[in-house]
């Protein structure tokens, strides 16, 4: 069934978990993500970024979800994944989007305030939940630049951040990236833990894919309640259709690779949220 992240991630502060979101491509993407959570029993969420909306369409992908959510009796939100300008999240939200998120951690602390407070004030008529970023996620992904310098969160700038925009969580900077990794990640949570401090809205950790489990679980032990995974999942789906065109390379049905990638996803989807400790939650 289709839900708004609002309640998930609440229960999920109130319960000491996360939920798992996950960044889906494709129809065999959505299947196996929304699969995995009702053979779980768990809340999800699957995300668009402005690239996935521009090669799919925001109307293609809130079928698509729309759709799986239908079939299952578990919660199932739609996400705009870093909304990068306030058009986009009005558009996301016409269309039907459970959750918008607008990502104005590029531009300065006033400006950004500016754009978040006006996302989460056009969308409260209609009771969507708004996230938003401060600090910069570093590394990139898709066309996300994470860009140099001091990028982690400011626990002070944080809390007058929430106060002043009205969002309902706040995706957090403290050492994660988008993309692979180079190395070992190092995250900085103590930091995660003062934010905590004086943040009450649900925290989001972007990035998580190629970050230790163990470091995954102690994040959400400091109270991240959202756990976004992207890249992971696009190198599942891409393992698989390669697997089936290396041992059958005459294979033309896209139905034959495309089913053995879906499997790949929802074994990883599965494995994700054990980590998160959202199993049997919904």
């Amino acid at each position: 069934m289709l839900a708004t992240t609002e309640e998930m991630l609440k229960k999920a502060q109130d319960g000491h978990y996360a939920v798992g979101a996950f960044n889906v491509e494709n129809m065999e993407m959505v299947q196996a993500v929304v699969e995995a959570a009702a053979e779980n029993r768990a809340p999800v969420i699957l995300q668009t970024t402005p690239s996935t909306v521009k090669y799919g369409g925001l109307d293609f992908y809130f079928a698509n979800v729309k759709a799986a959510a239908e079939r299952v009796d578990v919660p199932v939100a739609i996400h705009l994944d870093h909304g990068d300008s306030f058009a986009l999240a009005m558009q996301a939200l016409r269309v039907g989007y459970t959750s918008i998120m607008i990502d104005g951690s590029h531009a300065s602390f006033e400006d950004n305030i500016e754009v978040s407070r006006r996302v989460a004030d056009a969308c409260a008529p209609s009771r969507i939940p708004v996230e938003a970023e401060l600090g910069k996620v570093g590394g990139k992904e898709d066309d996300l630049d994470g860009g140099k310098g001091d990028m982690y969160t400011d626990p002070e700038q944080a809390g007058e951040f929430a106060l002043r925009t009205g969002v309902t969580s706040l995706a957090v900077a403290i050492g994660t990236a988008h993309g692979l990794y180079k190395g070992e990640p190092r995250l900085d949570l103590d930091r995660l833990t003062e934010i905590r401090k004086i943040v009450e809205i649900p925290l989001v950790l972007h990035g998580a894919s190629g970050v230790p489990d163990e470091t995954v679980k102690e994040s959400i032990r400091r109270g991240i309640c959202k756990v976004n995974f992207a890249t992971e999942l696009r190198i599942a789906f891409s393992d698989g259709v390669k697997k089936v065109l290396a041992e059958k390379p005459d294979t033309f049905d896209p139905k034959k690779y495309c089913g053995v990638g879906r499997e790949y996803v929802k074994k990883l989807v599965t494995q994700k949220m054990e980590v998160c400790g959202c199993i049997g939650r919904a």
